[in-house]
């Protein structure tokens, strides 16, 4: 999708807007008179993504704090929340609430946050908290939690019970999927035609802890009967490669066609967090099987990460994690996709371990620091990520939720040629990993190499040597990153903040400069022109630099050319 010709006015990049807003406008839309399909899941070139309402749809999202997904709680807080400029809130919906009661469904929770979400011209993905919360069965109905004889706990190893519903337990798994049908019928009868709700997460961090698997009498039988023959049938298949850490449990001469975990994939943690994700998997894939028979909305399930040197049972074991993608896969295809919520610095690494083949890449859950703007931009420049949510959006404050909210502006106004790009090998992201990166990124795209630096504003107390009027904190000050689209040939938007890039020809012999580089801004989501940056600001010509301290767009036009000695 090229731009036109440059020419000293606003038109190339307006053309260029306008033609991406009507393609994705138009994009599957239902014909007049006839109600939009269900948002679902499309693979579009590389890349899957989310659609809705028949065009796709990226989701800038901010997920709530565990207690504030009650309506009367949260409505002083909607006009925070579109100051940031979300367009979807993650919401928790919880189980207790739902079914106060064995039979008795109340979705008035439910019904508040629709309707205010609505009223703020905002989607929701809802967070079922039922069986598993962070590990823990606190949003289990007090009839659930009371009655352990029918509603089974996991046990450690020296036969104590854990605040744990059994995964293993099929009174557990059928009470969670009744509840969660009936919650699901509602919203087709409610919302079926609306898509406020666009797409549903089930339970919430599952794991196991402080054990890697639960010691109950029923678990312990099963762990010493045969692996179930789904997971080695599809461990076994050529199209399914395992990842390396399960390849790990299964040395040549121990492998065996069948037998007990221990006999299959030989004694230890590891094999005991295998038993653990097959069940967990198991259990989360009835509950979205149950929920889908009644309204079939995208639905995802989300993992704590693994803090580094950790051994399973010391993190909340057995949850999506990604050496555990086959066995999520086997155990629950009614699962759509395994979701990763990042609250470490390598957030480039994680997320890249989720991005891969068949799963998209969402991010339900990250810091709501100064950083979350900038991993934004890169989650959905360099891995086409269908959404990103910081944590605690009702609570994000001063500098980072300034930042958020410019980037989630920008983003919004970049959305349909973002998505247009997603997926064809036509867009990176920008991002540092780590402080201690200190030499610059080289990429290409097309017929050229890029070389990008970081630069972080400085302080001002820094520059003025007045850290100590501070405490000796160090103020907060917007970080780099960003991502590149290629709209044409030779034609790049830049989105970012802090970015300072050089340009050569991937050709032998040619050299590259500068054609003309524009700012662009948005304005209620359409882009506008700012101004022509062809001096001091590209250093006469040799670099495009989107300067430290504030997001800005720029797209820049490339030209080729030779020495003639």
């Amino acid at each position: 999708m090229a731009m036109m010709q440059p020419t000293a006015s606003r038109r190339p990049f307006l053309t260029l807007a306008a033609a991406c807003l009507a393609a994705a406008a138009a994009g599957g839309a239902a014909p007049p008179g006839q109600p939009a399909p269900l948002p679902r899941l499309e693979k579009r070139g590389e890349a899957i993504q989310l659609v809705v309402d028949g065009a796709p749809f990226l989701v800038l999202g901010g997920e709530l704090g565990n207690s504030a997904g009650e309506p009367d709680y949260l409505r002083p807080r909607w006009t925070h929340l579109q100051s940031l400029n979300l367009n979807t809130v993650l919401a928790p919906v919880y189980w207790d609430l739902t079914e106060p009661e064995e039979g008795r469904f109340d979705f008035a929770t439910v019904d508040g946050l629709v309707r205010d979400a609505r009223a703020h011209g905002m989607r929701l993905v809802l967070l079922w908290f039922a069986s598993w919360k962070n590990s823990m069965s606190c949003y289990a109905p007090a009839w659930v939690k009371t009655g352990t004889r029918r509603f089974p706990r996991a046990r450690d190893s020296e036969g104590r019970s854990l605040d744990i519903l059994s995964p293993v337990a099929a009174s557990n798994r059928e009470a969670d999927a009744r509840a969660f049908s009936a919650l699901m019928r509602h919203l087709r009868e409610t919302d079926g035609d609306r898509h406020t709700v666009i797409m549903v997460q089930v339970e919430n961090e599952i794991g196991m802890i402080p054990e890697a698997r639960d010691r109950s009498a029923a678990a312990n039988d099963l762990f010493a009967k045969p692996v179930p023959a789904a997971l080695l049938d599809y461990l076994g298949h050529q199209s399914a490669p395992t990842t390396p850490g399960l390849r790990d449990l299964r040395p040549a001469e121990r492998q065996r066609a069948a037998g007990s975990w221990e006999q299959v994939f030989g004694p230890g943690r590891a094999t005991e967090e295998l038993f653990t994700a097959w069940h967990f998997a198991s259990y989360a894939g009835a509950v979205a099987s149950a929920g889908k028979a009644e309204y079939a909305l995208p639905m995802f399930v989300n993992a704590a990460l693994i803090r580094p040197g950790y051994l399973p049972g010391q993190y909340p074991s057995g949850g999506p994690l990604p050496h555990l993608f086959e066995v999520w896969r086997a155990a629950a295809p009614s699962i759509d996709f395994l979701t990763p919520d990042i609250y470490f610095a390598n957030f480039a690494e994680w997320a890249r371990r989720y991005a891969r083949p068949g799963n998209p890449l969402f991010v339900p859950e990250a810091q709501r620091t100064g950083e979350a703007s900038v991993r934004a931009f890169y989650a959905i420049g360099q891995l086409n990520a269908i959404g990103f949510s910081p944590f605690g959006i009702e609570s994000i404050a001063g500098s980072a939720a300034a930042w958020l909210g410019e980037a989630y502006r920008l983003l919004a106004g970049l959305a349909p040629t973002i998505l247009a790009h997603q997926g064809r090998g036509t867009m990176a992201g920008l991002l540092p990993e780590g402080p201690e990166q200190r030499q610059p990124l080289e990429l290409s795209l097309g017929d050229y190499i890029m070389r990008v630096s970081y630069e972080q504003q400085v302080p001002p107390a820094l520059a003025d040597g007045a850290v100590a009027a501070t405490g000796g904190a160090v103020p907060a000050s917007l970080p780099p990153g960003g991502l590149v689209i290629a709209t044409g040939r030779d034609e790049f938007l830049f989105a970012g903040a802090g970015l300072t890039v050089t340009f050569a020809s991937a050709r032998s012999g040619d050299r590259v400069g500068l054609l003309n580089v524009e700012e662009v801004g948005f304005d209620s989501g359409r882009p506008t022109h700012v101004r022509w940056l062809n001096g001091d600001e590209t250093h006469q010509g040799r670099h495009v630099r989107l300067e430290p301290g504030r997001f800005s767009v720029q797209r820049v036009r490339l030209y080729r050319y030779r020495d003639l000695t």
